[in-house]
Parts: structure tokens; C-alpha cells; sequence
């Protein structure tokens, strides 16, 4: 296949299970980069989340964060667009998701802020031990939410809610659909992920291939989640994991092996590299 730029999602997708990128993976993402492919991250997770180990692997040069909301040069941490939300829209997010009992999160310049006594509760919102730890090691907790949201005054890179229940993030979504200028996705089984109007991974790795001379037809992206459907669909090879939603699978134009298997790298291997 003809590509020179590849997007990823990290979580269900790049990483396995235990959130680790395996030597494998790094091999053949190696190859790539050395036959002049572009490979990064297209995560919902803000800068700070692109972990140390990670940033490790020399050939991720940009990525894409927030879920499309902010692309930016990984070492140097340089923003080269962002679509945010603006702060009044996200008071109104913020409001809804504060009805139901929700981990909430505000991401500003990469960073994520969570309220502490939420997050020493953690395992109310999450299940799986490995994505409790990322959270737990990549948020800044604050005494009070509203009190940091009203500090800063400005628009968030993206807002979070991670629900105790499904039939409340149900609820939530209902009421999320009412105010305008925002996109509703999500990543994990009961979260909600809020964006600008129009965000998604996909329209941002088509404006990055726009910036470096790279068609849309030349873009390939790997996705798992709900949050990376769009992507899928809009990018000029959309692959969705064994592991992905029935969703993605149907949307995709090739499916690869899960994350737990190198199911990127193997796909990468066998299709892209010379």
C-alpha cells in the first residue's frame, strides 16, 4: 500500500492490554519510519498522557491529541492547530455530567485536572487495573473541580466524564445532545468524551497530511473505540482492530489482528513495508 502517514490509537489499539508497546511493535514501526513513513499517536489522551515510555520511541514526531483537538510536535510540545471548547460550552458540559455520578475531567494545554477525592475513588469509574494506573499517574488532582475550571477561564481541549453506570451515561448522553457546538464520543465502556463541533482524529490527520504535502488517500489510521470511528471512515485506509467495535469493523476497509497480538505491527509488516 502506498501510505506515508499512519495514525494510531493508543489504548485498544497500539498498546496491549497492559499498556505497553512491545519490542516487536517498536521494530517494525522502526521500519517504517526508515522507508520514510510518518507513524504517531491519535489518541483522546491529552500531551501528558503520551507517557515517558512512550515519548522513548525516537519515531513518533507529532501527534495527534484530545481526540483530534489539539496536533502537536511531540518534542517540543508545539501546538500546530487546535479546535477547542469554548469555555462556555464547557460549563454547560460540565454541568450535565455534574447530575450523575461521574469522575470529570478538563484537559487545558495537555494536561489533565481531576477532582482528588474522585480520583482516590477511582475504581468506582474504571475496572481495568492498567488504565487506572495511567489515569492515576497522568492527572493533576485539584481540591475543586469548578474552582480550577473558573481560575482558568478558557476553552478546554476536551472534557471527560467517567460514569459509575451505564444507564447514567445513557441519561448523560440524552442531555449532552441538547447543547449545541460540541462532538460526543467516547473510548472506554462508560465514559463520555466531549469535543468541539466537528473534532475527530480523522479531520486532524488529513489537515497534518495537508500541512506536509500528504494526500488523504495516502493516510492510513488503526482504531478500536468508538472515538475513532470517524477516523476510520475518513482517512484514505481506515483498519479496525480484532478487538475493535462491531461498528468500526463494518466501517473499516481491512481489519488487523487485536492489540494484544501486535495486530498494528503485523498489519504494517505484511501490507505497507518493502
Amino acid at each position: 500500500m502506498k501510505v506515508k502517514l499512519i495514525g494510531m490509537d493508543l489504548d485498544g489499539t497500539l498498546l496491549t492490554s497492559k499498556k505497553e508497546l512491545t519490542a516487536y511493535t517498536k521494530e517494525i514501526l522502526s521500519r517504517a519510519v526508515k522507508q520514510g513513513i510518518i507513524v504517531m499517536p491519535a489518541t483522546g489522551r491529552p500531551l501528558k498522557g503520551i507517557t515517558d515510555d512512550l515519548l522513548e520511541f525516537s519515531g513518533f514526531r507529532y501527534a495527534v491529541t484530545a481526540n483530534g483537538g489539539r496536533v502537536v510536535k511531540l518534542r517540543t510540545g508545539e501546538a500546530l492547530f487546535e479546535e477547542l471548547v469554548p469555555v462556555e460550552t464547557a460549563r454547560k458540559v460540565l454541568e450535565v455530567l455534574g447530575h450523575y455520578d461521574t469522575l470529570r475531567e478538563i484537559y487545558f494545554d495537555g494536561t489533565g485536572y481531576a477532582q482528588a477525592d474522585k480520583l482516590k475513588d477511582i475504581e468506582r469509574y474504571l475496572e481495568e487495573a492498567p488504565m487506572m494506573e495511567y489515569i492515576m499517574r497522568t492527572r493533576i488532582p485539584v481540591p475543586d473541580l469548578w474552582a480550577k475550571f473558573e481560575e482558568e477561564n478558557r476553552a478546554v481541549d476536551k472534557v471527560q466524564g467517567l460514569f459509575v453506570s451505564l444507564e447514567e451515561r445513557a441519561m448523560a448522553i440524552r442531555e449532552l445532545r441538547e447543547v449545541s457546538g460540541i462532538e460526543i464520543t467516547g473510548a472506554l465502556k462508560k465514559n463520555i468524551e466531549v469535543n468541539a463541533a466537528g473534532v475527530n482524529k480523522g479531520r486532524a490527520l488529513i489537515k497534518l497530511g495537508e500541512l506536509l504535502g500528504i494526500r488523504r488517500e495516502e493516510i492510513m489510521a488503526f482504531g478500536d473505540g468508538a472515538n475513532d470511528l470517524k477516523m476510520i471512515k475518513e482517512v484514505g485506509v481506515g483498519v479496525a482492530m480484532e478487538n475493535a467495535k462491531d461498528e468500526l469493523k463494518e466501517a473499516a476497509d481491512y481489519i488487523a489482528g487485536s492489540n494484544d497480538k501486535d495486530g498494528v505491527a503485523r498489519f504494517i509488516e505484511t501490507y505497507v513495508l518493502s
